[in-house]
């Protein structure tokens, strides 16, 4: 597997030497999911979290009551620099 060619297509700038390590990582990665892609599943009920395609609630851990919350002044009252009702933050990239 090229990882060079792989890591160019995520936008990641690797080393030769990290090549040379995550190259083995990735086949047996690749390898495992070729496994896996061989196995029966006929058999095995499709299985659903969060809501069904018809909209309806599956189980869940507990129920998903609402319950009082801090204000907006609460909330931003503590942080360095709000503005308007919002946190503002560094920029990243």
């Amino acid at each position: 597997m090229d990882v060079k060619h792989v890591a160019k297509l995520a936008h990641i700038a690797i080393t030769d030497e990290e090549a040379a390590i995550y190259g083995p990582q990735l086949a047996g990665i690749v390898e495992y999911i070729e496994q896996l892609n061989t196995l029966d599943t006929e058999s095995v009920e499709p299985m659903l979290g969060g809501l069904t395609v018809e909209g309806e609630a599956t189980r869940t851990i507990r129920a998903d009551d609402v319950r009082p919350s801090f204000t907006v002044e609460e909330a931003t009252g503590q942080a360095p620099d709000p503005v308007a009702g919002h946190f503002r933050v560094p920029k990243v990239l």
